[in-house]
């Protein structure tokens, strides 16, 4: 028997794949422009595909993908930073990963995922079967495998270390051609997210040298090769297609994750290609507007067609939950639109519509800090910059004293964006301690709560005189041990400290560093449910700094759990 669902026959279900970099802006590609670099693989897929012109992420990465999983807003989801314990996806908000494994998708992601490296938030956790990626918001930062530089590295795979032999955006196309040799009986969905371009500027001197022998500084060098080594596996994506006989009824999505990171650009000026202004975490249209590009041939979707319709991350689970005639609870409610009219003839009416984009990096999002309304060709950037983008694409002319009427009505799509989204502002996701899907729970500087954050290897390694505390909640209550480092076991790092004091579920516990030690515990009963988690490690100069790392061990459960 062959089943419907939607206008989709189960049989004929799509593949999807979706490939988004980092950091690689609109003008880093040379079909967009770009006179220093060559992306001819990408440059081919641009040319077979729908081009979205107008399409907008969140300035930075975690928020961006928080909001393409979801269908809704960053702000929605819990996410609206990278760090500081603000880029967990809430529990209760339900993934296209989540949708498409109920439909009978085999689900993989292979890469970046940058949204909770603790249970519940990591990606199998969240509707991937199969996931190897690196940790926090980049290789090398402090949630990743202590001692990963791109090549040769450590990833976890669904949460175990695993190691991996040659570099990164190799290994993470060549783990997703594996994921999807071995999936041919059953559609599937690969999120494959390399952490390319993103800093630091790492790749091997043959795809760098070209670059530097043309005079460019070494970090532009560095940047342009990972993304013509990018460009390359891009290439061997589209060989896999073809040769295992996938190229026609997979839709292929690439985009990327917000503007440009290249410091050579200046930071609200102009690029040199695209004449947008702003780069990453701008809202100015630099930041955040980003090529997005939909091929499906099996779907009649493609031929080198743009659309200028604006459109967003969020636009992106309910396009292919159509495509692919899935369906998911309508609660929470999805704030983006489906696209498919316009895949299918890029000429569809379609109605004019407002979308936000904002930047918070606090630890509680404020109104009206750092956003745009945009409804075309307007742009309201703050409450007092409004460009026409049809005349003015640089943003370089503001007209707000000319046009009154156009700020109160896109102050008033603003106000109803806020009144949807902020209901989650003052409510944390904690990470959660003690349950089976994960014991112990490991935790690092990158998700304290705390106004300074130790959020690199490299910041870690310093040894800063920073500190701040974990939220979490304990699954099961019980006798816990909680171990304090100040680098990973794997480290080999003394702890730079004489004492270490620990506070936790309404105790303080005190205890003496013996020298040359290496990692200190502390036993203790935990109660069920939410509390704060903070250590203290002092030297004997009295400088005093919080444990960078940790682990929290449930070894028995209580007497009334046993009961």
């Amino acid at each position: 028997m062959v089943l419907m669902t939607g206008m989709v026959v189960l049989a004929d279900r799509p593949n999807i794949i979706v490939v988004m970099t980092d950091d690689q802006g609109y003008g880093d590609l040379s079909c967009h422009g770009n006179p220093d670099i060559q992306t001819p693989h990408l440059d081919q897929l641009h040319s077979q595909s729908i081009r979205f012109t107008n399409f907008h992420v969140d300035p930075t990465c975690a928020p961006t993908r928080a909001a393409l999983l979801t269908g809704r807003y960053s702000l929605s989801t819990g996410v609206w930073h990278t760090i500081a314990g603000r880029s967990f996806l809430h529990p209760d908000e339900v993934t296209l990963a989540d949708v498409l494994q109920n439909a009978g998708y085999a689900t993989g992601m292979f890469g970046k995922w940058h949204l909770g490296d603790n249970y519940p938030c990591r990606p199998h956790d969240r509707g991937f079967d199969q996931a190897i990626y690196h940790g926090g918001g980049g290789i090398g930062q402090t949630p990743d495998l202590w001692g990963n530089d791109y090549f040769d590295d450590r990833y976890f795979h669904n949460g175990k270390p695993q190691q991996h032999k040659g570099y990164c955006t190799d290994v993470w196309f060549d783990e997703a051609m594996r994921f999807m040799s071995t999936r041919r009986d059953e559609p599937f969905f690969c999120y494959l997210l390399p952490n390319a371009p993103h800093g630091p500027y790492l790749v091997d001197a043959k795809y760098s040298k070209p670059f530097v022998e043309r005079g460019f500084s070494q970090d532009r060098a560095n940047f342009y090769g990972m993304l013509v080594n990018l460009d390359e596996n891009m290439g061997r994506l589209e060989s896999f297609l073809k040769k295992n006989g996938l190229r026609n009824n997979t839709i292929v999505i690439f985009m990327t994750d917000n503007g440009t990171a290249g410091p050579w650009y200046p930071k609200e000026g102009a690029d040199h290609t695209t004449g947008l202004r702003g780069i990453k975490g701008s809202i100015y249209e630099g930041g955040h507007r980003v090529p997005f590009f939909v091929r499906w041939p099996a779907g009649r979707i493609g031929g080198g067609r743009d659309v200028a319709h604006l459109a967003a991350h969020i636009d992106i689970m309910p396009t292919l939950m159509e495509l692919s005639g899935s369906a998911r609870p309508s609660s929470p409610a999805l704030h983006g639109r489906s696209l498919a009219p316009l895949l299918r003839d890029p000429d569809s009416e379609w109605e004019n519509r407002s979308l936000i984009v904002n930047n918070q990096r606090i630890a509680v999002p404020r109104k009206y800090k750092d956003f745009v309304v945009m409804s075309d060709p307007w742009r309201l950037v703050g409450k007092d910059q409004l460009y026409n983008l049809d005349k003015d694409r640089g943003q370089q002319n503001n007209v707000a004293a000319r046009h009154p009427e156009v700020i109160r009505e896109l102050i008033n799509s603003y106000d109803d964006w806020w009144n949807t989204t902020s209901d989650r502002i003052a409510t944390l996701v904690p990470i959660t301690v003690g349950s089976d899907h994960e014991n112990p729970t490991y935790l690092t500087a990158h998700d304290w709560h705390a106004t300074k954050i130790p959020w690199h290897q490299e910041v870690v390694a310093e040894a800063p005189a920073f500190n701040g505390h974990w939220e979490i909640k304990v699954a099961k209550p019980g006798s816990y041990r909680v171990t304090l480092m100040e680098r990973p076991l794997e480290a080999n790092h003394s702890i730079a400290a004489t004492s270490a004091v620990l506070e936790v579920g309404g105790k303080t516990l005190r205890q003496v560093i013996p020298f040359g030690a290496k990692q200190i515990h502390f036993d203790i009963e935990l109660k069920l449910g939410r509390t704060r988690l903070k250590s203290t490690l002092t030297n004997d100069s009295g400088v005093s700094r919080g444990a960078y790392y940790a682990s929290v061990l449930r070894q028995t459960t209580s007497k009334s759990e046993k009961q």
